[in-house]
């Protein structure tokens, strides 16, 4: 639709899509249902949390294959493919009988089919559509998580007091539909496939010319590195605090301050983005953590400990924004999404390796410090990993005197 021609359009619709994306419902929405599944089946909290943590890895494994289908086919087609059997998949867990194999082969098929639901297409479809000002639509886009994030789980907590946890799978399901398809529908576009049909085709290397670079590794060791880190220590930032003597009231309250914390680290990388070279910011939002880090190794303070949890929110917020921002400059946009796919895929099982290391740590050691110091040591090493990216983009920003996508979208919109 014409109206619809302005390329922030498909930023709008990458918010929307994003706050019922595939980690807002697999990691915040159902951790709320997860007692009331256990009171029913008399299960522990090892089953729920394997399920999660299983969920999560299928997500990851899939999201190259998704990225693949992406650059092969379109990004409206394939996400919205995904986005049916995403909700589909989410409303039968409605059905989940008592046998925990069953429950959990039920949640991987979730985290498979939501893929598609992820960042990585709304990221793709940015990409294509914007040039000069790339990173801040890639930052505003991703708030859509931080959004998802803090609503999604009220909204859980209300389908669960009305409908009881099955009727709240089936709501989270109806949910996911309703707001994402018309999204991606009416705001999304695969700009690279008119790009294709014009005979320009999409500058870039192919998936195997970028795996073979050394330039891939180092963002592989980065985008390993910050989240296995960033989520230890979000996912344990309370327990360390009660450890410390402060009550768990105060540390629910550091804890709140987190979200936020994301949503303008976020906005701020993606700002950054546009205007100082990639690596120098990537390196400003690796410091922030270890400063973070730094200040919880220290500090007992509840104020303080805030702070340093707030640092820590900034440069996990920071993450994707780089991942989408990193890869266009250096390896195009011809294999996007299975290039970002492999770098998300890299993310995410980095993020659902940290609390479990940091957990492992404590019981071995009895304390966090020394995971902390490790964690202190492992950013450095990913600091001085992404100063070593080139200076000079392979893949520039194109000034206006060369009319990018972005430009000729908004000129047709008008």
């Amino acid at each position: 639709m014409k109206i619809f021609r302005n390329p922030w359009w498909i930023v709008f619709g990458s918010v929307l899509g994003l706050i019922v994306g595939n980690v807002t419902i697999l990691q915040f929405s159902t951790s709320v249902l997860m007692k009331p599944i256990m009171a029913e089946f008399g299960w522990s909290r090892t089953i729920p949390s394997a399920a999660v943590g299983l969920g999560t890895l299928c997500a990851a494994l899939a999201t190259p294959f998704v990225g693949r289908m992406i650059d092969r086919r379109g990004v409206r087609s394939v996400t919205l493919a995904s986005i049916v059997l995403f909700s589909l998949a989410t409303a039968a867990m409605a059905l989940t009988p008592a046998a925990a194999f069953v429950f959990l082969g039920m949640f991987a098929a979730v985290g498979m089919f939501s893929a598609g639901q992820a960042p990585l297409p709304y990221a793709q479809s940015i990409a294509a559509a914007f040039d000069q000002r790339r990173g801040l639509a890639l930052g505003v886009a991703m708030t859509g998580v931080g959004l998802g994030a803090a609503l999604m789980p009220m909204l859980a907590q209300a389908f669960l007091e009305s409908f009881g946890w099955r009727g709240a799978f089936i709501a989270l399901g109806a949910t996911v539909f309703l707001v994402s398809f018309p999204a991606v529908a009416l705001f999304l576009r695969d700009v690279g496939e008119r790009a294709r049909a014009g005979g320009a085709g999409l500058p870039g290397l192919e998936a195997r010319e970028v795996v073979r670079s050394g330039n891939f590794w180092i963002l592989a060791l980065v985008f390993t590195c910050i989240p296995v880190v960033a989520n230890g220590v979000i996912f344990h930032i309370v327990a360390l605090l009660t450890d410390r003597g402060i009550t768990a009231e105060s540390a629910v309250i550091v804890f709140t301050v987190i979200g936020p914390s994301l949503i303008v680290g976020r906005l701020l990388c993606g700002y950054f983005l546009d205007r100082f070279h990639a690596p120098y910011v990537a390196v400003v939002f690796i410091a922030l953590p270890a400063l973070g880090v730094l200040v919880l190794l220290s500090g007992y303070d509840p104020k303080i400990i805030a702070m340093g949890a707030v640092l820590v929110g900034l440069g996990l917020g920071a993450e994707v924004d780089l991942i989408g921002y990193l890869q266009s400059r250096y390896f195009g946009l011809r294999a996007f999404g299975q290039v970002y796919g492999y770098l998300f895929a890299i993310f995410t099982i980095g993020a659902a390796i940290g609390p479990f290391v940091m957990g492992a740590a404590f019981d071995t050691f009895g304390s966090y410090r020394p995971i902390l110091i490790v964690f202190l040591m492992v950013l450095l090493v990913a600091a001085g990993a992404v100063v070593r990216l080139p200076r000079a983009y392979p893949y520039p920003v194109v000034r206006p005197s060369k009319p990018s996508v972005e430009s000729l979208a908004t000129v047709a919109g008008h």
